[in-house]
């Protein structure tokens, strides 16, 4: 059954946004963990490096102080080669600009001699070609000279780049991750709430032996179904004791009201005073009309108590039916001067009842008789519209105001038309459009009372075969 549920878009459902709110905070995290990551490492090398330049500093400082310049040129001298096996830069210069020892060429112009970190980019040939090195250094005095000491940063930023690189791709496979995790639970909330609508709808419909699916997982779908199921095995047992009631009462006071009327009828034949038999007659029509309501109660309640099994038992055409209840009564509207035409041209297949739907168009009928007037007019119509049977019974009755047309599908509810005149004063019990409101719902139709102007018209709806 596809239910508003199945037809709803995917992004409006509440589990979709849940999950994609859980996805935006999830890459929001691991972002924020990863770069703080990456942040705390590159920190953590470019101290290690600091560390190594200022302890390289600190013992070429010593030597020149027990060696002199001499001591300290011999040294660099020996080291010239560590630049290819460690990255290390060196340069010693006197206060003139002149080179003493070191694997540089000159100062470097963006290098001050403030004792500073500074960083600079170092030209070097590797094969037949130049290469830029990012170099971060420092440099001291030594008397009247300067000193310099740096390390090579290319293998931190391959490592800087790795880092970023692996940053990315944890990044993107998370949100990868998080967004299939969100779309499955997506969509098994999803399912598990179409099951859940979907027996709703059924129950609704008239299966009322329909219960929410629940499953041995002991989630809160399961739990929360199970709760609705008890509550629903309880209404139907209260629903089954009431009806079961009703049906009992109902049942009970047909024999002793018939009883009683047959005595009435019999003392009525009996009797010679006018007035005793005027009162036994007025109360044996008060018994039959007693014996009507009774009747259309149970009619009620067999509607509303019946299940979809029940009444989509056969396939059925409603024109037919219409033509056929119109005969019927075609004698009754000739003898009150109203004229009843039926309008069913095309056959109109449903699933559906006979029984109940060709009481329905008699209760419909007989109110459209009741409040007609003479010369009226009671059109029957029937078509199949867009997957729908419409049955429509029109009248040019006094009519039923927009205000009250709700609570006239009430039972025993007796409202008086645009002419103030009252249904009871046509001898109604208020109950025919209560039977033809169960019929409709029973059926998974609907049913509309519109404006004739004038009068009242009746549309049902019904689901075509």
């Amino acid at each position: 059954m596809a239910g508003p549920l199945a037809r709803m878009a995917v992004w409006r459902a509440s589990a979709s946004r849940l999950a994609l709110v859980y996805l935006v905070i999830l890459v929001i995290a691991v972002s924020v963990v990863r770069f703080t990551s990456y942040l705390v490492t590159q920190r953590e090398i470019t101290r290690q490096g600091d560390l190594l330049v200022q302890s390289e500093l600190q013992a070429l400082r010593e030597q020149y102080r027990f060696g002199g310049v001499q001591r300290l040129v011999e040294i660099l001298n020996r080291r010239v080669d560590d630049w290819g096996r460690l990255g290390a830069v060196y340069l010693f210069m006197d206060n003139a600009g002149n080179k003493l020892a070191g694997n540089l060429t000159g100062w470097p112009q963006e290098v001050s001699r403030d004792g500073a970190w500074l960083e600079f980019e170092l030209v070097a040939r590797e094969g037949n070609a130049s290469v830029d090195h990012p170099v971060r250094a420092s440099a001291i005095q030594l008397g009247r000279n300067w000193l310099l000491v740096g390390t090579d940063k290319s293998e931190q930023e391959r490592i800087a780049r790795q880092q970023r690189s692996a940053m990315a791709w944890s990044i993107a496979l998370t949100a990868l991750l998080a967004g299939l995790a969100g779309w499955w639970y997506s969509r098994r909330v999803a399912a598990r709430i179409r099951e859940v609508a979907s027996a709703c709808e059924d129950i609704m419909s008239g299966r009322l032996s329909q219960r929410l699916p629940a499953g041995d997982s002991q989630d809160e779908f399961d739990q929360l179904a199970a709760v609705v199921n008890r509550m629903l095995d309880r209404v139907d047992q209260q629903a089954a004791v009431m009806r079961t009631t009703f049906r009992s009462a109902a049942h009970d006071l047909r024999t002793p009201l018939q009883r009683a009327r047959i005595r009435l009828e019999s003392g009525a034949a009996q009797s010679v005073e006018p007035g005793q038999r005027d009162a036994m007659v007025q109360s044996v029509a008060d018994i039959d009309r007693v014996q009507r309501t009774l009747a259309t109660l149970l009619q009620i309640a067999h509607a509303e108590s019946a299940t979809v099994e029940q009444t989509q038992r056969t396939v059925l055409d409603v024109a037919a039916l219409v033509h056929e209840m119109a005969e019927l009564y075609q004698p009754v509207a000739a003898g009150r001067g109203i004229r009843l035409q039926a309008e069913a041209l095309e056959p109109a297949l449903m699933h559906g009842n006979r029984q109940l739907l060709a009481q329905l168009l008699a209760n419909l009928l007989e109110n459209a008789l009741k409040f007609t007037p003479l010369s009226g007019l009671i059109s029957v119509a029937v078509q199949t519209r867009e997957g729908r049977v419409q049955l429509r019974v029109a009248d040019t009755g006094p009519g039923i105001p927009a205000a009250q047309r709700d609570e006239a599908l009430l039972p025993f509810r007796q409202l008086g038309g645009r002419d103030g005149a009252a249904a009871g004063e046509a001898g109604g019990s208020g109950l025919g459009l209560s039977l033809v409101a169960a019929v409709v719902h029973i059926h998974g139709g609907h049913l509309k009372l519109l404006d004739n102007q004038p009068g009242l018209a009746v549309l049902c709806e019904f689901p075509a075969a």
